[in-house]
């Protein structure tokens, strides 16, 4: 299949791509623009370590073709971090202790940082359904529903590791 051009924008940057019609987002990321945070898990949507932020929803990015993705604008977990400085969902995970073996880490925090731009009060409830679509492995998630109550309560908002 020949290569097509690809203008991807993630985290704020624009990428120019020449890949295969039916790379995945995932694969350009990592393999293609060289950004490694989001990890390739199951490949089949269902344990949520690849996903990233598409024009602020946070969306499994082993289930999306990066030509979809054009035009739109992809956070990934590099893309948090201010001039250096991580984001506060990113502080309190490591806080908390929420990152375990750090695999599943990006993701979920992705994903709470979408719960987060889209309820910034969420309840204990609301975090569990938000997080549901990613699978940690190595632990319950009580430390990482904790992380995300916290930062939603305003814990982390002057942040600057």
């Amino acid at each position: 299949m020949e290569k097509q051009l690809l203008r991807l924008m993630v985290n704020g940057q624009e990428y120019e791509l020449y890949i295969n019609p039916k790379t995945l987002l995932v694969e350009a990321i990592r393999d293609h623009i060289g950004l490694i945070g989001t990890k390739r898990g199951c490949d089949t949507v269902s344990c949520g370590a690849c996903t990233v932020m598409i024009d602020g929803m946070s969306v499994k990015s082993c289930s999306v073709l990066a030509m979809q993705a054009e035009g739109a604008r992809i956070t990934t977990i590099e893309g948090l971090e201010e001039n250096g400085k991580l984001a506060p969902i990113q502080k309190a995970f490591i806080d908390h202790g929420s990152y375990q073996c750090g695999f599943c880490a990006p993701g979920m925090i992705m994903s709470a940082q979408a719960l987060l731009n889209e309820n910034p009060a969420p309840t204990e409830w609301e975090i569990r359904e938000g997080i549901e679509g990613n699978i940690c492995r190595c632990t319950g998630y009580n430390s990482i529903v904790r992380a995300i109550d916290a930062t939603a309560k305003g814990k982390y908002a002057e942040v600057k590791s």
